[in-house]
């Protein structure tokens, strides 16, 4: 191996390194990550791995469950942590790195030679540290697998097609098995839609057909991927009609979209998918957009030691990295991790247009472009970590309220829907109570457990209410923490202190959510 390539390894492994570290640095903040780690937080308690549950008798019929079934699974070797939910995310990404990396080599002249070994580590390394290439490592969602999943389906094809061995053919299925068992048929448009335009434009169905063991791989992908299904409807009848026609049609084409079950719907103007796409790719997009344009106009253009051995295969590669933008061009229901399924097509086109001059070290200005997006999230996550009140998180104010008392049955209650922070932290040992019910419960005037209430900031007329019985113990950026003691109603009516003694009816039998 060259000292480039050694350079470029040792930059890469950093990276993934740092990125590996800083997961267990931030907690969860609301709502993504710690509604979907509390659900594997529950699969791993119940030990019930066909059904991700949301809440009491309410299940998740948003997403397929190999995410889960990764993080549960992390949750049982490891223990419930921040780290442990977002290790698989950061596997997969590890996994995608691998794919660009070979993916580069089998487009360069000698796949086995050192020369393809540096642009492979080149094209890894651009991936590993575009903004959402980064931040995606270390996340809890369902997009890394996503994105693994539609990664193996067209590298393992471009690979074939560039004359790799047959155990590629049989990844392309498993890929579209990933896929499917990740976020569903969606993996079919965004990994069949390129593979489709490609064999129609340039007219190569029989080079298509040849590549591949298309038989006996449907076949694997339909046993891997299908008995789950088959068991999810069972369980939970609905679940295909709501999951295929809802997440996969009106998600998309309805905006703001009434009938999800779990989130908030997106309405964004048409056409916001490819800023995304941008900001996803950043520093490369721009670096990449940069140096097209400079090619264009020296009358030079072309791909640094990109060598095509199947007809019109970086048209392929192109298709690959930009559909995604194009198939979510009309759709007003998006976000920005849409765009990941590409991003690692673009990291290969990017290296073909940006590889530096093979010497004896990486330009600096190399150098400085693969740090930058490592460089600034770490500093962004160090701040934050420093500064919890930032986030939307209630990871301390749950540390809080178990330590307020000595008491085993002193409980936690939010006013109104408890956020899956407080979820996740409580280990689904905290209740909701709307607004008025804790008045009246508060005019009872009898209690014999200790309870911890946390009161929404935005409640300021009963938040006047709690400050003349109790004093707020705690305070995050959403909720202020009172701890109101036993009180009987014969203990309330000899009170000399003027203040009101607050009451509340708790019972051991009352239900916990998502327990």
């Amino acid at each position: 191996m060259t000292k480039i390539s050694n350079t470029l390894l040792w930059l890469l492994v950093s990276v993934l390194a740092a990125r590996l570290g800083l997961s267990a640095l931030l907690p969860f903040a609301d709502t993504t990550e710690p509604r979907y780690a509390e659900m594997a937080r529950i699969m791993a308690e119940t030990g019930d791995w066909i059904t991700p549950w949301f809440d009491i008798g309410v299940p998740f019929w948003g997403k397929p469950p190999l995410s889960f079934w990764t993080q549960a699974l992390s949750f049982k070797l490891f223990g419930v942590s921040e780290f442990a939910g977002r290790l698989p995310s950061w596997l997969a990404n590890v996994g995608i790195v691998w794919l660009v990396y070979n993916l580069r080599r089998y487009l360069h002249p000698d796949p086995l030679g050192h020369g393809a070994k540096t642009q492979g580590l080149w094209a890894a390394l651009i991936y590993a540290t575009t903004a959402l290439g980064f931040l995606s490592a270390g996340t809890v969602m369902t997009d890394s697998f996503l994105a693994l999943g539609t990664s193996l389906t067209l590298v393992s094809l471009i690979i074939r097609l560039q004359g790799g061995p047959p155990l590629w053919g049989w990844l392309f299925f498993i890929g579209l098995a990933t896929g499917l068992l990740a976020k569903g048929p969606l993996v079919l448009v965004l990994a069949g839609l390129p593979v489709f335009l490609w064999a129609l434009t340039f007219n190569r169905w029989q080079t298509l057909w040849h590549s591949l063991p298309w038989v006996r791989g449907l076949a694997l992908t339909l046993l891997m991927s299908a008995p789950w299904y088959v068991l999810a409807e069972l369980k939970t009848p609905g679940f295909l009609d709501y999951f295929i026609v809802g997440e996969h049609i009106k998600r998309f084409v309805v905006s703001g979209w009434q009938g999800d079950l779990y989130g908030s719907a997106h309405d964004f103007p048409r056409g916001t998918i490819w800023l995304y796409l941008v900001l996803a790719s950043m520093p490369w997009g721009l670096v990449a957009v940069a140096g097209v344009l400079r090619n264009h106009w020296c009358g030079a253009f072309q791909l640094q030691q990109w060598h095509t051995g199947e007809q019109h295969v970086s048209a392929l590669v192109l298709l690959a990295a930009v559909t995604p933008a194009v198939f979510f061009t009309l759709a007003g229901n998006i976000l920005w991790t849409y765009v990941l399924p590409g991003l690692p097509f673009v990291a290969a086109l990017s290296s073909g247009l940006l590889m530096p001059d093979i010497g004896r070290r990486l330009k600096r200005s190399s150098v400085a472009a693969t740090l930058f997006i490592p460089v600034l999230g770490s500093l962004a996550s160090g701040w934050v970590s420093l500064h919890p009140e930032l986030l939307r998180t209630e990871r301390e104010l749950v540390m809080t309220a178990s330590h307020l008392s000595d008491k085993p049955s002193a409980r936690l209650v939010y006013t109104g829907e408890p956020p899956f922070s407080a979820r996740f932290y409580s280990a689904g040992r905290v209740d909701g109570i709307e607004v008025e019910a804790l008045r009246r419960e508060l005019a009872d005037g009898n209690r014999t457990l200790p309870i911890a209430v946390a009161v929404d900031k935005d409640q300021r007329d009963l938040l006047d209410q709690l400050e003349q019985i109790a004093d707020p113990v705690d305070q995050n950026r959403r909720y202020i923490l009172f701890l109101l003691e036993p009180v009987t109603k014969s203990a309330a009516l000899s009170n000399d202190s003027g203040r009101t003694p607050p009451a509340f009816n708790y019972t051991e039998e009352h239900k916990q959510p998502l327990s």
